[in-house]
């Protein structure tokens, strides 16, 4: 499985960033900038802080024609915003998602995730995740059309050209206690997840409740990481949103408590020990 969209999110940041050095370098302002080219004051200023969606072609080359640029930066800007303009499946979904999150997980080379009480999506089946949007009261449009972003969002586990992340998840027993469903389908998210745990890219630690509180992080997180150098990005999940994390002393301070969060697990070989001794314990 393939994503013509992958790596879109990025490069749109990586433009961003270069357009900015590029103007700085230039010695312009902002504001000079777009009264050289007649442009709204702002427009500039929104491009460089990534606040776009799909980046003009015209817009990039009236840029470069203004910044003083060698043929191979004006080759790798052009590469870049081309890339960005790929329209990935998420655009169709505003009303589920409010920022880039999707995409930048759609992107990420490595994935650290930790849900202190319920089951990340990335992990989810569909019986589950049905259940959990059920209990929290959200209306029936919203449900499906959830359910239907967390299906796509779970393909790049799936991608067999390479691209598919490097995913760590810690869970808690907690997230899989619940009485919800029948007891088939409480078996069946256990034995999905020591399904995936087979896979060579995703690695799962749980923590019990006999060890004691959740430790490390007690708030949902996911941490994203890139190839080339790209600084890893953190969402934390709330009940209304999802929440961008891009500081570099913060994001440190939540790799640090993931870090906490894993040594408190099992290891993965007695997580999958520990998933079929509770998924025997429903049979």
């Amino acid at each position: 499985m393939s994503d013509e969209a992958y790596g879109a999110t990025i490069a749109k940041r990586r433009l961003a960033r270069r357009l900015a050095q590029l103007r700085v370098k230039s010695g312009y302002t902002a504001n000079h900038v777009c009264d050289v080219l007649n442009w709204g004051r702002g427009k500039v200023g929104r491009f460089e802080a990534n606040q776009w969606k799909r980046p003009e072609m015209s817009d990039i080359r009236d840029l470069l024609r203004i910044y003083p640029v060698t043929d191979d930066e004006r080759e790798e800007i052009e590469q870049l915003a081309i890339k960005s303009r790929a329209r990935p499946w998420w655009r169709e979904y505003t009303e589920i998602f409010e920022n880039e999150f999707p995409g930048y997980e759609n992107d990420a080379t490595r994935i650290r995730v930790f849900m202190p009480l319920v089951m990340p999506g990335l992990l989810a089946t569909a019986d589950y995740s049905e259940a959990l949007l059920r209990s929290g009261g959200m209306p029936p449009l919203r449900q499906r059309k959830t359910m239907e972003t967390r299906k796509r969002r779970q393909e790049i586990l799936e991608r067999a050209d390479g691209t598919a992340p490097r995913l760590t998840a810690v869970i808690t027993e907690a997230s899989l206690m619940y009485q919800w469903g029948v007891k088939t389908d409480r078996r069946d998210q256990i034995e999905h997840l020591i399904e995936l745990s087979r896979r060579d890219n995703i690695e799962l630690r749980i923590q019990r409740f006999a060890d004691g509180p959740p430790v490390g992080a007690h708030s949902m997180v996911n941490i994203f990481g890139f190839a080339d150098g790209e600084p890893s990005l953190v969402f934390v999940e709330t009940d209304y949103t999802i929440q961008e994390v891009s500081d570099r002393a913060e994001v440190k301070s939540y790799v640090e408590a993931f870090g906490r969060a894993c040594d408190a697990a099992l290891e993965p070989r007695d997580t999958v020990f520990y998933l079929k001794t509770m998924a025997e314990q429903l049979e």
